[in-house]
């Protein structure tokens, strides 16, 4: 017997990649609602590559009593309303916004690092997905962080333009275009120009000048992995599609060296090695697209710290940063709680 499993904010970039990737992984499903505005209702949306359409429903007339499992990829304020009414009915809540991230009682989760907190999810029936370059950041650091136990990182990100939506991604191609015929490119999503540019500024400015962004990565991070670490971000909008990199410098409590840390990754769950001392022989965000892995390369000794390593992480932002790991967490919840199937 399979699930139930309603999709919320199905017609969205991370909606649809939810549909698709519960297709991809065959999932066990008894039954699939996609769920959009009443701007979207009774489209149509493709179920993975099974050529099996599904009818948009609009979310403000659905009932999710006896429904499992909703994926939600809506907005904060869409969620506040309709996260709770899910959650009351008895139907499992895995939410992407950034709403219930650091709510206590609500588990924040990235499979590979930090299953068993799923099993405090009964508090609300609620389930917290991260933020998109918290997820793949975290995937590279546990398993070096249980080998030498992680006193400090440094990152900056290279955030494709895709996290900010198909607005976005709209935006960078409609800039380029007008670049190349002589059009004006003008912002209107960004702060500023995006095309041939980078804009280190994403989400809003915070009083010690930092960004809600670059504040996300240090708590969220801590709530995952380790309250003890001290972290500091910056975070960076560059001209990319989809795929975020990030340039990690980390800082240790013990000794380890880069052969070691490479051996310790290349045997990690959830993490592809990919690191030659040669011209490509790395992952860049091109690359990682449409897969699944969080790619780590250039891992190398730093010298300037006791223990220091960097590396530099790639991922599709849209897949482990959303819409596959929410789909993992419901993988899991099955697996730990609500075994239906199989």
């Amino acid at each position: 017997m399979g699930y139930r499993i309603a999709v919320v904010g199905a017609t969205g970039n991370v909606g649809r990649e939810m549909v698709n990737i519960l297709a991809e992984r065959e999932f066990p499903l008894d039954e699939i609602a996609v769920l959009a505005s009443s701007r979207s209702q009774g489209d149509q949306i493709e179920y993975g590559d099974t050529g099996k359409m599904l009818k948009v429903q609009n979310l403000e007339h659905f009932d999710p009593a006896g429904w499992d499992i909703a994926l939600f990829a809506i907005g904060s304020e869409a969620t506040a309303v309709h996260a709770p009414r899910f959650a009351k009915a008895g139907c499992t809540v895995i939410d992407n916004s950034s709403l219930y991230r650091m709510d206590p009682d609500v588990p924040l989760i990235v499979p590979e690092v930090n299953a068993a907190a799923i099993d405090g999810y009964r508090a609300k029936n609620i389930i917290a997905n991260p933020n998109c370059s918290t997820a793949q950041m975290v995937v590279a650091l546990k398993p070096l962080h249980d080998a030498a136990t992680i006193k400090r990182v440094v990152v900056a990100t290279y955030q494709s333009v895709s996290g900010a939506g198909k607005v976005g991604m709209d935006e960078l191609f409609e800039q380029s275009r007008n670049i190349f015929v002589g059009d004006p490119a003008e912002a209107k999503t960004f702060t500023k120009q995006i095309a041939f540019n980078v804009i280190p500024h994403i989400d809003v400015f915070l009083d010690d000048g930092s960004t809600k962004e670059e504040w996300k990565m240090v708590v969220e991070t801590k709530k995952i992995l380790d309250p003890k670490i001290k972290i500091s971000a910056t975070c960076v909008r560059v001209p990319v599609f989809v795929g975020h990199s990030e340039a990690i410098n980390i800082e240790f409590e013990r000794d380890i060296g880069a052969a070691d840390a490479k051996r310790i990754l290349r045997e990690a769950p959830g993490v592809m090695l990919i690191d030659k001392h040669e011209d490509g022989g790395y992952i860049t965000p091109i690359e990682a697209a449409g897969d699944d892995a969080t790619y780590v390369s250039r891992v190398r000794e730093d010298p300037t710290v006791e223990n220091g390593l960097s590396l530099w992480c790639v991922s599709d932002n849209l897949r482990k940063g959303a819409a596959l790991n929410a789909v993992q967490i419901a993988e899991l919840l099955g697996r730990r709680h609500l075994k239906k199937a199989g």
